[in-house]
């Protein structure tokens, strides 16, 4: 059973939580799964269907979405953005408001040990491979492979 909440965070009853997890403040967690000794920190948000691994660090101000799985071990910079919606719109053809029936999840796959730097952007359908590192301000339009450094807009190999 998931501790009460503190009155400045929204833990739905649904979110699993592993041991010794440590959630900061003016978090909305959903429907998703933290693995154990984790950090979440402040004005973070995680939707339903995502999975967070052991040991992992969120930083403040991230947004991770439905389809996201993280694996253990992986930081997570300030403001890091995922999206799962490769043609995100409000409304359908007809001008009627789009529901849940109306697009597709996209998963994405951040892999044991990796580093995402403060302000990137990952966009959906990818892989960042274990250990690789995501520079920061980086917009992540395709797999990283393990180990590799990308930085940039759109993310790049960084040649040493």
């Amino acid at each position: 059973m998931n501790p009460p909440p503190r009155p400045n965070q929204q833990i739905a009853p649904d979110v699993k939580l592993g041991r010794d997890v440590r959630v900061f403040g003016f978090v909305n967690l959903y429907g998703c799964e933290i693995g154990d000794e984790s950090r979440i920190g402040t004005f973070v948000e995680i939707q339903k269907g995502a999975k967070i691994g052991r040991r992992c660090k969120i930083s403040s101000h991230s947004f991770i979405c439905e389809g996201v799985t993280i694996e253990d071990e992986v930081f997570i910079g300030h403001h890091v953005v995922f999206t799962n919606d490769l043609f995100p719109r409000a409304t359908n053809p007809d001008g009627t408001l789009q529901t849940d029936a109306d697009w597709k999840c996209v998963p994405t796959l951040v892999q044991r040990g990796a580093s995402i730097g403060s302000g990137a952007t990952i966009l959906c359908g990818i892989t960042i491979g274990a250990g690789a590192t995501v520079g920061a301000g980086s917009v992540v339009t395709r797999d990283v492979p393990s180990g590799a450094t990308v930085v940039g807009n759109p993310a790049k190999a960084l040649v040493r």
